[in-house]
């Protein structure tokens, strides 16, 4: 028997479970994949001496969390570096848009598509140099986020409090055109928040391009020297080095529920792993929920709010090794680690347009990552190890360029990775003449390489209002406490989100430490509002969801 039982060894299951063992605790991590990383993992999968991160690679979140921070992960081998400039957004007429870590850089770069949106975007940087602190703890913290939220109520005051609740509900289509008279800044804005699957008009979109537009203003876009996988070696390292176990080909089937508590898991291979004090799951919530525990150990109003969970969207991801840097026409571009590649704001709209119609966008707006830019050691001199990803319905009902048929058969995924690599060559002519090696994963290679990206969603669950704070993963939760004693849930289907960061984990980890009276009142809570268990009325059993 051990005290803990973490599911899954993603950088959530990682922290959780370094901070159970600095506690004292006896832990044991359970990972189904035959290595650890989850969607934070590196290799050769291009051509030898090309090193690519295989999902996730610029970590903005995990240099601002104080959860990583407090880990001090850089005595356990973890190195940041960066690309000399932090994100560009090209143009077809050869203008871009740079976001540096230099805020002087960042406003002549803006400003030079209309006077004084320079001092716009100055601005906007002086807002989060006033409200980061309290902002990313509130950010970083279970939900309710009393003492941060507080704090930032102190600093904002009565009337700038209500400005940032509208601001909070913009999108970053019309924030943008509140703030700035060219197409710079908003470009910057909208292209960040995209990379959630927030469209440039939906509500809440103007909150997450600046928050990302901020912080790698700040903080950069930094990526682990070497690979993403060194970010996973160094939670490793640092967790077996303090007694924590770690096994990988281990895939959990059921978590094993008695008295409405979890007691332990049992795996593929038939065995039962007894966990004394709590089982923390860093995967999926409806993977936790209706795979692992079943629904008859939930309410049927849990049951109903988890039939209306919504993914984020679809992902293709491409993996690139260039003979040569990438030859962008917008040459202000070459320096930045990452670049949107996607054209002008209505271009950016009819993208996520064709999304939420369900149909596969004719030009894709496609995520660059220049590696060997931002870290040399990806790949020979004078080479690039670069990677581009762009979004695509779950269930695509059509195709917006009238080719594909959406089931991504063979024929359809060579005609997609066309269609990206086709965009690419319209903003750096002679692309496609550097690749000497390339590798592809659909919405079914990155489930398959790892369960949490389910059918190709890589942030755990939408991003739109409707499912964040209070109503992550379902209405009534907002925290790590599950309506069953003992299991917390430690993936990005919880509060905070996506990104990595570890808060879901290291929130998912204090809620276990803190079990006992205030546990049970959380529990308590927690049971009220999802309508599990006792306190809930006998008539809620028998009701049916409205359609």
């Amino acid at each position: 028997m051990t005290d803990a039982v973490v599911i899954g060894a993603g950088p959530n299951g990682l922290v959780a479970a370094n901070l159970l063992v600095d506690a004292g605790w006896d832990v044991i991590v359970l990972e189904a994949q035959s290595e650890p990383g989850g969607a934070v993992r590196s290799g050769e999968l291009t051509a030898p001496g090309f090193q690519s991160d295989r999902f996730s690679a610029f970590y903005p979140l995990g240099l601002a969390s104080p959860v990583l921070r407090d880990l001090r992960l850089e005595e356990h081998g973890l190195r940041w570096t960066h690309a000399p400039d932090v994100l560009g957004h090209p143009l077809l007429d050869g203008r871009a848009a740079v976001l540096s870590r230099s805020l002087e850089v960042t406003a002549a770069s803006v400003e030079a598509f209309a006077p004084g949106d320079g001092a716009a975007w100055r601005g906007l940087a002086a807002e989060w140099d006033r409200l980061s602190p309290a902002l990313l703890d509130a950010l970083f913290t279970p939900f309710p986020p009393v003492r941060a939220g507080a704090r930032l109520l102190r600093v904002l005051g009565a009337a700038d409090a209500l400005r940032f609740a509208r601001f909070a509900m913009l999108s970053t289509r019309r924030h943008g055109a509140e703030e700035f008279g060219g197409q710079g800044g908003p470009l910057l804005l909208a292209g960040n928040a995209l990379h959630t699957d927030l469209a440039p008009g939906a509500s809440g979109s103007a909150i997450y391009g600046w928050l990302l537009a901020m912080l790698g203003q700040t903080v950069g876009f930094p990526v682990p020297e070497g690979g993403a996988g060194r970010l996973t070696d160094a939670l490793v390292q640092r967790l077996r080095s303090r007694g924590g176990r770690l096994e990988c080909d281990a895939t959990v089937t059921e978590v094993v529920v008695r008295q409405e508590r979890a007691v332990a898991v049992r795996t593929a291979d038939g065995r039962t792993v007894d966990a004394r004090r709590a089982v923390l799951a860093d995967v999926t919530a409806p993977q936790l929920f209706l795979g692992l525990v079943g629904a008859d150990h939930l309410s049927s109003r849990m049951l109903a709010d988890l039939r209306r969970f919504q993914w984020d969207d679809a992902t293709v991801k491409v993996d690139w090794a260039l003979s040569a840097p990438i030859p962008w026409g917008a040459g202000a571009v070459a320096r930045a680690g990452t670049v949107h590649v996607g054209g002008e704001m209505d271009d950016l709209v009819v993208y996520s347009q064709s999304l939420e119609r369900g149909q596969v966008p004719a030009r894709p707006f496609v995520i660059v990552g220049q590696m060997t830019t931002s870290d040399p050691t990806r790949s020979p001199a004078g080479t690039e190890s670069a990677w581009g990803y762009t979004h695509v319905p779950a269930r695509p009902k059509g195709d917006a360029g009238g080719e594909l048929r959406g089931d991504w058969s063979p024929g359809d995924r060579q005609r997609f990775v066309d269609r990206i690599e086709a965009q690419m060559e319209r903003y750096a002519p002679g692309f496609g003449q550097l690749v000497v090696g390339r590798h592809v994963q659909f919405p079914a290679d990155l489930q398959r390489a790892d369960a949490n990206l389910s059918g190709g969603a890589v942030n755990g669950g939408t991003a739109g209002i409707h499912q964040q704070l209070v109503f992550r993963p379902t209405p009534g939760a907002g925290r790590a406490e599950t309506p069953i004693a003992g299991l917390y849930l430690a993936s990005s289907s919880a509060h905070p989100g996506g990104g990595v960061h570890g808060a879901c984990g290291a929130n998912a980890a204090r809620a276990a430490l803190r079990a006992g009276s205030t546990g049970r009142m959380a529990l308590a809570a927690t049971r009220l509002l999802s309508g599990s268990g006792p306190a809930a009325p006998a008539a809620a059993a028998s009701r049916r969801s409205a359609p």
